[in-house]
């Protein structure tokens, strides 16, 4: 018979192997919704970049196995400083983190004293610790509205984002001119066709894509919040614009829907090279050999915790609670 995980989802034998050792080691299998199916289906819990960050800081496991890109296992060990964080390929990064060196940011952030950096969590450690707060796609607006009023806000690294925000708010910020290879391949002519193809299955789209797609969803959000948009929402079918990872997480929380990967100009669906460097089989080698780990410097890691927990701290308030 058929091993089975909770989710219905049959094991194979490699499944099972990582099974086991998270057991025997204690671990936790941390996974963005952009990896591939079958990280999504042995991890223990499968987010955004908000919610991973929030199960990193209350695991009382000994090993955080984080399955994602770079930045996020270093959020991970910033907010765990003592405990093994491994990824399972130490080489999967974010062509958002590779846009802002910190260098370059110390040298804007010292032409106006009265910056107030915010900083998506697409950055490196580095980059954090020169930062007042972090945010992610699902919280930005809420923390750039509890920004000091009296401070030039310096949004970084993503500009779509970025722009999208102060959309939402109305507060004028500058903006770090980097974007998400992945989310800017997406054009208006393409979700044009795509909509024409469907009309009457509405489109949802992640605000690191450009404003001209995003002018064309009916909801712009995170992936978190795609979730529970598309299992409220009553359409049968829905167009979906951001990393093809996420059409797993979709059908499996909406098993009675059809989820449509929005095209690029080139390609029927669009999936970032870095999130898919992960497989199991270098997740179960990882864990076998507790390598490669994530490792900070204490000073970095000691910096960049203010502003991560000052997010959480923020992420946490009621939403009329606005500095």
């Amino acid at each position: 018979m058929t091993a089975m995980l909770e989710t219905g989802t049959p094991v194979d034998s490699l499944s099972r192997e990582i099974l086991d050792l998270k057991k025997r080691l204690n671990a936790v299998i941390l996974a963005h919704n952009y990896q591939i199916p079958e990280i999504q289906d042995v991890a223990d819990f499968v987010g955004d970049s908000l919610g991973l960050s929030q199960q990193a800081a209350r695991t009382d496991a000994d090993v955080i196995v984080f399955c994602g890109v770079h930045f996020m296992a270093e959020t991970a060990k910033i907010l765990n400083p003592s405990k093994v964080v491994l990824l399972p390929d130490l080489d999967a990064g974010c062509s958002l983190e590779e846009s802002c060196p910190a260098p370059k940011l110390k040298a804007l952030q010292d032409t106006n004293p009265n910056f107030y950096t915010i900083a998506y969590i697409n950055c490196s450690a580095e980059v954090k610790a020169l930062c007042d707060v972090i945010c992610t796609s699902g919280n930005a607006a809420k923390i750039v509205r509890h920004a000091p009023k009296d401070r030039d806000i310096l949004f970084v690294p993503d500009e779509n984002l970025g722009a999208w925000v102060t959309e939402q708010t109305g507060r004028p910020m500058t903006l770090w001119k980097g974007n998400c290879y992945v989310h800017v391949e997406w054009t208006h002519n393409a979700i044009t066709r795509i909509r024409r193809e469907h009309p009457d299955a509405p489109l949802i789209a992640h605000p690191e894509c450009t404003k001209a797609v995003r002018m064309l969803a009916d909801e712009v959000c995170s992936t978190e919040k795609m979730v529970t948009w598309c299992r409220s929402h009553p359409s049968p079918a829905i167009i979906v614009a951001t990393e093809a990872g996420m059409l797993h997480r979709l059908q499996k929380e909406c098993p009675g829907k059809t989820f449509i990967p929005a095209p690029t100009e080139n390609c029927r669906c669009n999936e970032c090279r870095f999130m898919k460097m992960n497989t199991l089989e270098k997740l179960l080698a990882c864990m076998q050999n507790l390598s490669p780990r994530l490792e900070l410097p204490q000073h970095i890691l000691d910096r960049a915790r203010a502003p991560i927990e000052r997010m959480l701290e923020i992420s946490a308030l009621p939403e009329d609670n606005a500095g």
